[in-house]
This record gives C-alpha cells, sequence and structure tokens, in this order.
C-alpha cells in the first residue's frame, strides 16, 4: 500500500482520547493516542464510543450533561501534545502509543503519524486487532517498536460470532509479525462464554506452537466499560456476566504453557 501525500484520509484523524503519563501500555511513561473507530463489534468491548468511525455523544444522566467524543486531529497538533512530554519518555525509556478502536482502520494517517513520531526518535507501540488486510498491516506494523496484538479466538466460526468479523486475516498478520522479529506480545482477552475453557488453551496453544508464538499475556474479563453502554444508549450484552480475575486464570496459564508458551496474566 503507497500512501498518497496529503490526502483526506493522511491530513486527520478522528481521535476520541489522549492519555497522558499512563504506565500500563508500554514501557516507561507513555502518551496513549486512541484512534476512533473499528471494524470489529466484540460483544466484551469496554470501549464502545471508540468502535464508530463518526463523533457521537455520551450522555452522563448523574452530571445531567453530554460529551462529544472524538475530534479530529492533524499530525501537527498530535506532536505538538506528544512532544511536551519528551523528556519523559527519554528519562523512563518510555514514548507513545497507539490504541483505539483500531489503528489500523485509520492505517493512513496512522502512518504519516508514526512517521513524525520515529524522526524524533520516540519509541512507539501499538495495540491492535490486526484486522486489516495484509498490505496495510505490513507497512503500518514496520514503524512499530512494539506491538500488542489481540487474538480473541482460534475457531473461525466462535470469532465471527463473537466479534463481527473471522480471524482469517488476523491470523495471516500475525503469522507476519512474529516471522518479522519485532518485538511484540499476543494478548487474549478471557470472555466468559466465548473462550474460556481449557479446550480453548489447549486450541490456542496449538495454534501459537504452529505460528511460532513465545509470548502471551491473559487479559481477564472485566466490566470496567458498563457505565459507557449506557451513556452511549446502548444494550450491554454481557451485563450480568461475571468478572474474572488473575487466579480465574491460572489452569488456563498452565494449558498455554504446556504448548511451550510464556505465559503471563495481567493483574497477576
Amino acid at each position: 500500500m503507497t500512501i498518497k501525500q496529503g490526502t483526506d484520509k493522511t491530513r486527520k484523524g478522528l481521535i476520541f482520547n489522549i492519555q497522558k503519563f499512563s504506565l500500563n501500555d508500554g514501557p516507561g511513561i507513555r502518551t496513549v493516542i486512541f484512534f476512533k473507530g473499528c471494524p470489529l463489534r466484540c460483544a466484551w468491548c469496554a470501549n464502545p464510543e471508540s468502535q464508530r468511525k463518526k463523533t457521537e455523544k455520551m450522555f452522563d444522566e448523574v452530571k445531567n450533561c453530554s460529551t462529544i467524543v472524538g475530534k479530529y486531529k492533524t499530525v501537527s497538533e498530535l506532536m505538538k501534545i506528544i512532544m511536551q512530554d519528551k523528556d519523559f519518555y527519554d528519562e523512563s525509556n518510555g514514548g507513545v502509543t497507539f490504541s483505539g478502536g483500531e489503528v489500523l482502520f485509520q492505517a493512513p494517517f496512522a502512518i504519516k503519524l508514526a512517521e513524525a513520531i520515529k524522526a524524533r526518535g520516540i519509541h512507539l507501540a501499538c495495540e491492535t486487532t490486526g484486522f486489516a488486510k495484509p498490505e496495510v498491516f505490513n507497512e503500518f506494523y514496520k514503524y512499530m517498536d512494539l506491538v500488542y496484538f489481540d487474538c480473541k479466538q482460534w475457531n473461525p466460526v466462535l470469532h465471527k460470532k463473537g466479534t463481527g468479523g473471522t480471524n482469517e486475516l488476523i491470523l495471516k498478520n500475525m503469522q507476519t509479525l512474529v516471522a518479522s522479529g519485532r518485538k511484540y506480545c499476543i494478548r487474549i482477552p478471557v470472555i466468559p462464554h466465548f473462550n474460556y475453557t481449557n479446550e480453548d488453551a489447549k486450541q490456542f496453544g496449538k495454534l501459537f506452537r504452529k505460528i511460532g508464538v513465545t509470548e502471551v499475556e491473559l487479559l481477564p474479563f472485566h466490566q470496567f466499560g458498563l457505565k459507557k453502554y449506557t451513556e452511549l444508549g446502548r444494550e450491554y450484552e454481557l451485563k450480568n456476566v461475571a468478572q474474572l480475575h488473575a487466579e480465574d486464570l491460572l489452569e488456563y496459564q498452565k494449558r498455554l504453557q504446556e504448548a511451550g508458551v510464556k505465559v503471563k496474566i495481567n493483574g497477576w
């Protein structure tokens, strides 16, 4: 994929949040840029305001006020914000992380922003579903120093049922990433009634062994996004599903480790 200079898709990106001084989205102190829009519709999504690639309103009944979510930003505008904390990145071995939504849903703009960030010697990471055409992913990931890559289901039918899309492109891009030698971490959001059985862990292990994945992080299901669905006026399908905790995933972790994979449980 070749990005044309000055096109509408490279000139501005739709951003719904900028989190400064983050310590949980990569090494060191980081600025996290949240891209709005995602091609998937995961039933458990904790950031439902990130899904639609357009501005929208969230209404807080307690405060009795609305908030507009999503604002178009240029590379220059974002770089001014990013560079404010350059000293902190340098001192902590930190940097910038692209999150979402799905950053690949705005790949032309994200690549232009990545070029500007790397030109200033800043460490760059991303969190991605990997759901994109291979030619898009191949151009994008080369700017990344670290890629957090979600793998939600090993079974293509179940993947589509739970996310709205198949895992064919995701697995292809994962294979490319692993073979590239780029630093990565494959992450599994472990969701009850979707991928939380011992058989799921076993099948993930087989898949990772085949692809050559060596490092995995398990993300226990949580309900942090529940309030957002109410504020958006949307129904949340998993509102009555109990949260998982790190200790709930010990057996799951063991099954994956049997496949020769290094497994970390988030929060453990």
